[in-house]
């Protein structure tokens, strides 16, 4: 990821329909399978940008962010007071069966991850059995545009697809849905656009006016209300809840 995004994430995260949509969507998905009344519950934000899921994440337990790029660190050291270490998701810095929860917020997706099924591996090493994971991914390759080449984008992901790689890593899904589902059509006409006409994109990282962005942030938490109960056919993002046996 070019490094003024980490800058941009870290000055709007709080505020952008499109952060605060998919963190309720994050968390409702995850609360399906850990409950925030477990005390003492390890969690790990594998990947953890700009800090600002560690600080939500606090509610189910007490969460460990590790992040490969320097400045991602810098700006979660700001954001939160949970513990950060510098590593890759591909070689985790931790004893086997050291977490209960594990997540992973737009991270197997990035050009700096090769092997994201050795990633997944990790996942299950650093989980105690019966641990929960909660992965968050691009989706849809026609959906891709002159964002993923900001952002490093290597691959955008299928539904079937992530439900093979995380049962051939040793996981047990129990939810596989995409969301951003009521601006899928909108994302795709945009992104199309921009490759029929060779335009250039900076950054999707932009505080849209009040009304849309509360107008948005409406409709993710909308979506979030139906993720509750019931999985959505197709979308901008991908997530899925496994659990390690």
């Amino acid at each position: 990821m070019d490094a003024s995004e980490y800058d941009n994430i870290a000055r709007l995260e709080a505020r952008h329909w499109w952060y605060r949509g998919m963190a309720t969507i994050s968390l409702i998905l995850l609360a399906e399978g850990v409950s925030r009344t477990a005390p003492g519950l390890q969690l790990l934000d594998a990947g953890c940008g700009a800090g600002g899921m560690l600080t939500r994440l606090a509610s189910f337990g007490k969460p460990v962010g590790i992040d490969f790029h320097p400045l991602a660190l810098a700006h979660a050291a700001r954001a939160t007071n949970s513990p950060l270490a510098r590593a890759s998701v591909q070689g985790l810095p931790f004893a086997p069966r050291s977490f209960d929860v594990v997540t992973s917020f737009d991270v197997l997706y990035h050009r700096a991850v090769p092997d994201d099924d050795a990633a997944l591996r990790e996942f299950v090493r650093v989980l105690r059995p019966g641990g929960w994971l909660l992965v968050r991914v691009p989706a849809l390759e026609p959906l891709r545009g002159a964002h993923d080449t900001v952002v490093h984008t290597r691959h955008r992901y299928s539904a079937r697809e992530l439900r093979s790689k995380l049962q051939a890593a040793g996981f047990l899904p129990r939810r596989v849905t995409y969301a951003n589902t009521l601006l899928a059509l909108p994302v795709l006409l945009r992104r199309t656009l921009q490759t029929i006409t060779g335009a250039h994109e900076t950054t999707d990282v932009e505080l849209p006016p009040p009304a849309l962005n509360r107008l948005l942030e409406f409709v993710l938490t909308l979506e979030a209300q139906w993720l509750a109960r019931f999985d959505l056919p197709v979308g901008v993002s991908l997530f899925a809840l496994a659990r390690r046996p």
